[in-house]
């Protein structure tokens, strides 16, 4: 007991060192503003664009702006060719360090995008250009489009086709992740599709993003950071009220917070990225930066 006094006391003392270090740093513009808040992953707080497509079609530096002064740090975007009609075509005239450049502007990052299956089956290798262009790390699919009742041969088909899709990123350099939404949330003979799909898409080319308000139809994150260590790397987060089966701001429904960071920062998450509409990703911000995992 005394060892354990003894080690909580130094600690604190050099928490209390780095505490005020870090201000006399941050003081004078040596440490960047979000270093000094708290986040569970100690990584930048991420925002997914999808929600505010309609704001991006007719002023993307505004919006963005007005995301990096909501508390967001790096966003992830939707491709311009295959979410165009979506809102997300201006976003095409920042080619190349532009797209960065701009983002600069406003503290923010981007190294991850989504791209329609549609859009990597028309033209695999101009959408790989484009995420190689504007720097991006990740490239990600919000679904395989597989049928609504699938059968073992449509999730092996879907499956073996995505295969090949990641190991043409991976050559790029760029790995290729999968979102559960739609097909995955199926069933196939009894099972889930998405569990079928763990089993069929290559763990060492295609990489996951997990979709957080599906626990409206049971799956649990944490669970699945868990059940499949290293196969993700990414997640989008809402928070979800079963009594009111609803969205609600993160922090404020019902799934647990602390247990789901900790599956993420323990089994490979890389980043995440709140997904919502605007007023409740605003919302979430505040108890992001508190919550200590």
């Amino acid at each position: 007991m005394h060892n354990r006094r003894v080690e909580l006391e130094s600690h604190s003392r050099l928490t209390r060192r780095q505490l005020l270090r870090n201000a006399a740093l941050g003081s004078f513009g040596l440490v960047a503003p979000f270093a000094l808040r708290a986040n569970p992953l100690g990584m930048p707080i991420g925002c997914q664009t999808y929600p505010v497509r309609k704001m991006i079609a007719t002023d993307f530096p505004g919006t963005v702006k007005q995301l990096s002064q909501i508390g967001f740090q790096t966003i992830e975007l939707c491709s311009p060719k295959g979410y165009a009609k979506a809102g997300f075509a201006s976003v095409a005239q920042y080619k190349g360090a532009a797209l960065p450049r701009l983002l600069s502007d406003f503290n923010l990052k981007c190294h991850s995008s989504h791209f329609s299956m549609r859009e990597l089956r028309d033209d695999l290798p101009g959408s790989i250009a484009w995420a190689k262009d504007v720097g991006l790390t990740q490239m990600m699919v919000p679904s395989l489009d597989g049928p609504r009742n699938p059968t073992m041969d449509d999730v092996k088909r879907v499956a073996e086709e995505f295969n090949n899709m990641a190991r043409q990123t991976a050559e790029a350099g760029i790995p290729l992740g999968l979102h559960n939404e739609n097909f995955e949330v199926s069933k196939v003979d009894g099972k889930r599709t998405y569990d079928v799909l763990f089993s069929l898409l290559d763990p060492k080319l295609v990489k996951f993003q997990f979709q957080c308000s599906t626990i409206s139809d049971g799956f649990v994150a944490a669970d699945y950071f868990t059940r499949y260590p290293g196969r993700f790397i990414s997640m989008h987060v809402q928070d979800w009220s079963a009594e009111e089966r609803k969205q609600v701001p993160v922090g404020q429904g019902s799934i647990d917070w602390r247990k789901t960071f900790h599956a993420a920062k323990t089994e490979g998450i890389k980043n995440y990225f709140v997904e919502m509409d605007l007023d409740l990703m605003k919302a979430s911000v505040p108890y992001l930066r508190k919550l200590q995992v």
